[in-house]
C-alpha cells in the first residue's frame, strides 16, 4: 500500500488561533514514520511564524475546503508498519513539536505514596502467592486456545511465506537490474537453438504457475493482515465522516469571520492606519534630520582634531576621535560616505600617540637640560601669570598618555634623566676649569684628568657645586613627578567616582524599570478596556511597542545632543586657546573638559591596578633619580681617588669631604625618601684607605717617639693639661687651637687627672692626643667607628708591647743609649701605663655611643688591652721587688751577728731602701708606694730569716739575739722614717723561727 507522506501539510493554527496554510512546503524527505502524520491543526506554541508569515485574512478570499487537503487518509490508517493502532486518533492534536505535558498535582489531594498501601500489601501478600501458584498450575482455557490458534496461524503463514524466494523480499529488489531479472526469469529456458519446443513451453508454464503461487501466498498473507486490522479500519472510516462534518462547520465559521474582518478593516482600520503611517513618517523624518545633524558634526571631526592638535590639546582630540568612532559604529553604521572615516580616525589616533610620545620626550629633555639656577618649577610651553595653568601642558600630556594606555612613558623620562645627569657633571667640570688658569684644556682633555690636576680646595669646591646641582636636579624631577602623580591620582579618584555613580544609577534604573513595568501594565489594562478588536494580545503588544519606541527616541536624541555638545565644546575650547582668551575662563573650561574626559573615557582609562602600578613606578623613578645622582657623584669621587690623592689628605680635609658627602646624602634622603648606598659605599672605601693611612702615620709616629724616648719625667705643657681637663668634662674631642696670649702659662711637673698626679714621659702626652684624634675622627665620620676602634686597639697594643720591650726588656739601652734601666725608669713607665689604663674605659664609652648594638662585640678588644696593661704594670712592680730582692740576697748573705751595732749590712740595706723610696716616691701614689714597700719588706724578712737560721740565732734572749734586735730596730726606724711609710706595719717578729 502506498502512502503519500510527502503531501503538503494541513493548515496550522497561528498565534491568534487563525488557521493558515503554508505557502512553501518543505522538500520531501524519506524517513521512517514513527507515528501518524498530522491531519489536524495544532495549538499555538509561540515558536512558529506569526500572522505576518501566513495568508492575509483580509486580502485572500479563496475558500479553503476539506478537499484542499492532500493527506491520503486510508493510506495513513492502513499503514502496516504501525504495530499498534491508536484509539484517540481524532481526539487529540498532533504536531511535529507536540509533547505531552505533565499535569500538575492538585493541592487539595494528599500525596499518596507506597507506604499508604503497606498494610494492605502485607495482608494480601499470602493470598497473592497462592493465586499465582494456582494460575501456574491451572492456566486459563481461553488463553490456551487463543495462544494455540495464534501460534498455529502464525506458523502456517510463516511456512507459506518461506516458500517465496528471498530475492523477492530484499529491499533492493528491482527488475530493472539485469542480474535480478535473469535470476527471476532465466532466459536459458527460452533461448534454444532450434526455436520454441514443447519443453520450453512447459518450462514457461511451470514458471508462470510458480510465480502465481507466490502471488497467492503474498495476497493471502496481506488479506490476513488486513482482516486483523478491519476493526480499526471501520472505526477510522466512521471518524472520517465526523471529521468532514466538523470541517464544513469550521469552513463556514471561517468564511463568516473573514467577512467580518474585511468590514472591520474597511471601517475601523484603514483610517487609523493611515494616521499611524503619517506619524511614523514624521518620526522617520525627525530621525533623518537628527542623523543629518549628527553626520554634519562627524564631518567636522577631522578639522576640529587638527585645530586641537595645533594647540597641543591631545586629550580633547583623542576624546573627539573616540566619540566619533563610537557614533560611527552605533549610529552611523553602514553609511557609504563615511566608509573610510573609521580607518582614517584610527590612523589619526596612532599619529597622535606618536606625537604625544615625541612631545613628552622633548618636554622631558628640555625640562631637564635647562639651567638649574632657575626656579625648580615645572617647565611649560607658555608661561602664564595664573599659577593654576602652569602645569597644564604636562598634565595634558600625561592624561593623554594614560588614556591611550601608554604606561611606559616613565621609561622615556628615565632615559632623559640619565643623559641629563651625565651632562650636569660635564658642565660643572667645564665651569670649574674655566676659572683655573693652571689647567690647559687643550692638553688635558679628559674630565677625570682635569679633576686630578686640580688642588684639593679646587676639587672640593667642584664637588660641592656638583652636589648643589644634583640637589636642584632632584628637586626639579620631584616637582615634575609630583605633577604626574597628581594626574594619576585624579584619574584614580575619577574612576572610583564613576564606579559609585554606576552603582547608584543601576539601582535607580531598577526602580525606573519597575515603575515603567507598572505603567506598561496600566496602559495594557487601558488598552484592554478600550480595544474593540477580537484579540486583546494585539492591544498589549501595541502598548509595549509604543513604550520601546519612546525609549529609543529618547536615547537617540540624548546621543545626538551629547555628540554635538562634545564637538562644540572641543571646538570652542581650541578656538579659545588659539585666540588667547582670558586665562581664568580657559582654566575653568580646561578643568571642566578634563572632568568630562574622565567621565567619557572611563572604558579607555587604565584599571585601578594599573594606575597604582604607575604610582609605584613614579616613586621608584624618584628613587632611581637619587641613585643616578649618587652614581655620578661616585664617578667624580673615584676619578679623583684614582691616583691615591684622597688617601694623602689630612684628617681635617678628609673630615670636610666626609661632612660634605654626608650632608648631600642626608639631603637626598629627605628629598627622595631613599637611602642610597653607592656614594656612602664609595666614601666608606675611601674612608678605609684614609683610616689605614691615618693609622699607619700615627703608629709610625708613636714608634719613632718610643724609640727616641729616654724615659725621664717630662714637663706637662698647659695645652695638654687643658686637653685632659676637657676629657674630664666629657668632651672627647680635640679642642680648638687657642691663640697664644701675652701671658703664657708655664709647664707643670705632673699631669693632674681627677685630682691625681701623674708623672709621665712626653710620648704618653702625645699618645693622649693621638687617641683623641681617633675619637675626633669617629665623631666626624661615624661610619668608620668599627675600623677606627680596631686600629686604635692595635695602637694601644703597640704602645704596650713596645714600651715593655724598651723598659722591661732593656731595649732602650741599645735604641736610645741608656746606661741602665733604673728604678725611676721602671716607676715612670708603670705610671704612664696606669694613665693609659685610666683612659681606656672613657674611650670605650665614647666608641660605644658610635656603634650599633650589633657591633658591641668589638668592644671586647678594650677588655683584652686593659688586662695586658695591668699585667705589664704588675710585671714592673715585680721587677722593682726583684731588684731589691737580689740586693737583699747579696747583702744579707754576708751578714754576721757581732758588734758594732748597727751592723754595716743593715746600714747598707737602709741606704738602698732610702734610695728606692727617693726614686719612686714622687712618681707613684702613696698607696702604691706602701704596697711596694710591704712586698720589699716581705722579701727582706725572708732573706734575713734564712740567714739567721743559717747562723743559728734564735730568739732566746741571748747576746746574739740582742744584737739582731738592735739591727732590726735600726732597720724599722729607718724605714718608717721615710715619707708615707710612718704607719707601715713591718711585722719584724716573723724573722724568728716559731718554737715547736
Amino acid at each position: 500500500m502506498a502512502s503519500s507522506h510527502s503531501s503538503s501539510p494541513v493548515p496550522r493554527a497561528g498565534r491568534d488561533r487563525i488557521f493558515l496554510k503554508e505557502r512553501d512546503p518543505s522538500p520531501p524527505r524519506c524517513r521512517s514514520i514513527r507515528s501518524l502524520p498530522d491531519v489536524c491543526p495544532k495549538e499555538p506554541t509561540g515558536g512558529g511564524r506569526g500572522l505576518c508569515d501566513g495568508p492575509s485574512v483580509v486580502a485572500e478570499h479563496d475558500r479553503w475546503t476539506v478537499y484542499s487537503s492532500k493527506v491520503n487518509l486510508p493510506a495513513a490508517l492502513n499503514d502496516p508498519r504501525l504495530a499498534k493502532r491508536e484509539s484517540d486518533f481524532f481526539t487529540k492534536t498532533w504536531g511535529l513539536d507536540f509533547a505531552e505535558t505533565e499535569v500538575m498535582p492538585s493541592f487539595y489531594l494528599p500525596n499518596i505514596t507506597r507506604e499508604h498501601f503497606g498494610p494492605y500489601l502485607q495482608e494480601m501478600a499470602q493470598r497473592e502467592r497462592i493465586h499465582e501458584r494456582c494460575k501456574t498450575i491451572c492456566p486459563n482455557k481461553d488463553d490456551v486456545d487463543a495462544v494455540s490458534s495464534v501460534t498455529t496461524n502464525h506458523d502456517k503463514s510463516r511456512a507459506e511465506l518461506e516458500q517465496v524466494p528471498k530475492i523477492f523480499m530484499k529491499p533492493e529488489f528491482a527488475l530493472e537490474d539485469p542480474a535480478t531479472f535473469n535470476t527471476v526469469l532465466p532466459w536459458s529456458h527460452f533461448n534454444s537453438a532450434g526455436g520454441k519446443s514443447s519443453r520450453d513451453v512447459a518450462s514457461s508454464k511451470l514458471l508462470q504457475e510458480k510465480l502465481s503461487h507466490y502471488l497467492d501466498v503474498v495476497e493471502v498473507s496481506i488479506a490476513r493482515q488486513i482482516s486483523l486490522r478491519s476493526e480499526a479500519f471501520f472505526h477510522a472510516m466512521s471518524s472520517q465522516h465526523e471529521l468532514q462534518d466538523r470541517l464544513q462547520e469550521t469552513q463556514q465559521a471561517v468564511a463568516v469571520l473573514r467577512g467580518r474582518t474585511a468590514d472591520i478593516d474597511r471601517v475601523m482600520c484603514q483610517g487609523p492606519l493611515r494616521a499611524l503611517r503619517t506619524a511614523l513618517t514624521r518620526n522617520n523624518c525627525v530621525k533623518l534630520h537628527n542623523k543629518l545633524k549628527l553626520m554634519a558634526a562627524v564631518h567636522q571631526t577631522q578639522p576640529t582634531v587638527q585645530l586641537l592638535l595645533s594647540t597641543s590639546e591631545f586629550v580633547g582630540a583623542l576624546e573627539l576621535i573616540s566619540t566619533t568612532k563610537e557614533v560611527l559604529q552605533q549610529e552611523l553604521q553602514g553609511i557609504h560616505s563615511f566608509r573610510h572615516l573609521g580607518s582614517q580616525l584610527c590612523e589619526l589616533e596612532k599619529l597622535i600617540d606618536k606625537m604625544m610620545v615625541e612631545d613628552f620626550s622633548m618636554y622631558a629633555r628640555s625640562d631637564l637640560s635647562r639651567s638649574l639656577k632657575d626656579e625648580p618649577q615645572v617647565l611649560e610651553k607658555v608661561h602664564k601669570p595664573n599659577a593654576a595653568s602652569q602645569k597644564e601642558r604636562l598634565e595634558s600630556l600625561v592624561f593623554g598618555l594614560l588614556r591611550q594606555r601608554k604606561l611606559d612613558f616613565l621609561d622615556i623620562y628615565s632615559d632623559e634623566m640619565i643623559m641629563a645627569a651625565k651632562a650636569i657633571v660635564t658642565q660643572c667640570v667645564a665651569e670649574s676649569v674655566l676659572h683655573i688658569e693652571e689647567i690647559d684644556t687643550e692638553v688635558v682633555t679628559k674630565l677625570a684628568d682635569q679633576m686630578r690636576v686640580m688642588t684639593f680646595p679646587q676639587w672640593f669646591e667642584l664637588l660641592k657645586n656638583v652636589f648643589e646641582s644634583f640637589l636642584l636636579f632632584l628637586q626639579r624631577i620631584k616637582a615634575t613627578l609630583n605633577v604626574i602623580k597628581n594626574v594619576v591620582l585624579e584619574v584614580l579618584a575619577s574612576n572610583q567616582r564613576n564606579r559609585l555613580l554606576e552603582e547608584a544609577s543601576s539601582g535607580a534604573s531598577c526602580q525606573e524599570a519597575s515603575h515603567s513595568q507598572s505603567l506598561l501594565q496600566g496602559e495594557a489594562e487601558l488598552a484592554y478596556l478600550t480595544h474593540e478588536g477580537l484579540f486583546i494580545s494585539d492591544a498589549l503588544n501595541e502598548a509595549q511597542q509604543q513604550q520601546q519606541q519612546q525609549q529609543q527616541q529618547q536615547q537617540q536624541q540624548a546621543g545626538v545632543q551629547d555628540q554635538s555638545s562634545v564637538v562644540g565644546s572641543r571646538t570652542q575650547q581650541s578656538r579659545t586657546e588659539a585666540g588667547g582668551s582670558d586665562s581664568a575662563f580657559g582654566t575653568t573650561e580646561t578643568s571642566v573638559s578634563r572632568e568630562q574626559s574622565f567621565m567619557s573615557a572611563e572604558n579607555m582609562m587604565p584599571t585601578d591596578h594599573e594606575l597604582n602600578r604607575v604610582i609605584n613606578n613614579i616613586q621608584e623613578l624618584l628613587h632611581s633619580a637619587s641613585d643616578i645622582s649618587h652614581d655620578r657623584c661616585v664617578k667624580v669621587l673615584t676619578a679623583r681617588a684614582k691616583d691615591g690623592s684622597l688617601e694623602r689628605l689630612s684628617s681635617a680635609e678628609f673630615v670636610c669631604l666626609s661632612q660634605a658627602v654626608e650632608g648631600f646624602v642626608r639631603d637626598t634622603e629627605e628629598l627622595c625618601g631613599r637611602r642610597s648606598v653607592s656614594l656612602r659605599g664609595a666614601l666608606q672605601s675611601q674612608a678605609n684607605r684614609f683610616v689605614h693611612r691615618f693609622h699607619e702615620e700615627r703608629k709610625t709616629k708613636l714608634s719613632l717617639l718610643l724609640d727616641n724616648e729616654r724615659w725621664k719625667q717630662a714637663e706637662v705643657p698647659a695645652e695638654f693639661q687643658d686637653l685632659v681637663n676637657s676629657i674630664a668634662d666629657g668632651r672627647i674631642s680635640l679642642p680648638e687651637r687657642k691663640i697664644p696670649g701675652p701671658e703664657e702659662r708655664k709647664p707643670t711637673e705632673f699631669l693632674l687627672v681627677n685630682g691625681q698626679k701623674y708623672a709621665v714621659v712626653g710620648t704618653v702626652l702625645l699618645l693622649i692626643r693621638i687617641f683623641l684624634e681617633y675619637c675626633q675622627c669617629v665623631n666626624d665620620i661615624p661610619s668608620i667607628a668599627t675600623d677606627m676602634l680596631t686600629r686604635l686597639s692595635d695602637l694601644l697594643k703597640h704602645f704596650n708591647s713596645r714600651s715593655c720591650q724598651l723598659v722591661l726588656g732593656a731595649g732602650a739601652l741599645q735604641v736610645v743609649g741608656l746606661k741602665t734601666i733604673t728604678t725611676k725608669n721602671l716607676a715612670l713607665a708603670s705610671r704612664c701605663l696606669q694613665l693609659v689604663v685610666h683612659y681606656i674605659p672613657i674611650i670605650r664609652a665614647h666608641f660605644e655611643t658610635k656603634l650599633q648594638p650589633k657591633q658591641f662585640s668589638v668592644l671586647r678588644h678594650f677588655d683584652h688591652i686593659t688586662k695586658d696593661y695591668n699585667d705589664h704594670i704588675a710585671e714592673i712592680s715585680a721587677k722593682l721587688v726583684a731588684i731589691m730582692d737580689s740586693l737583699f740576697e747579696k747583702v744579707l748573705s754576708k751578714y754576721e751577728v757581732k758588734a758594732p751595732m748597727p751592723s754595716a749590712c743593715f746600714r747598707n740595706v737602709c741606704k738602698q731602701m732610702s734610695k728606692m723610696h727617693e726614686a719612686i716616691y714622687e712618681l707613684l701614689p702613696e698607696e702604691q708606694t706602701q704596697m711596694l714597700f710591704l712586698r720589699i719588706n716581705a722579701s727582706f724578712k725572708m732573706h734575713l730569716k734564712r740567714q739567721l737560721a743559717r747562723l743559728g740565732v734564735v730568739n732566746d734572749g741571748g747576746p746574739q739575739h740582742g744584737l739582731v734586735v738592735v739591727d732590726v730596730a735600726f732597720y724599722t726606724e729607718n724605714v718608717q722614717a721615710l715619707k708615707s711609710l710612718e704607719r707601715l706595719d713591718l711585722n719584724m717578729a716573723e724573722i724568728w723561727e716559731q718554737k715547736r
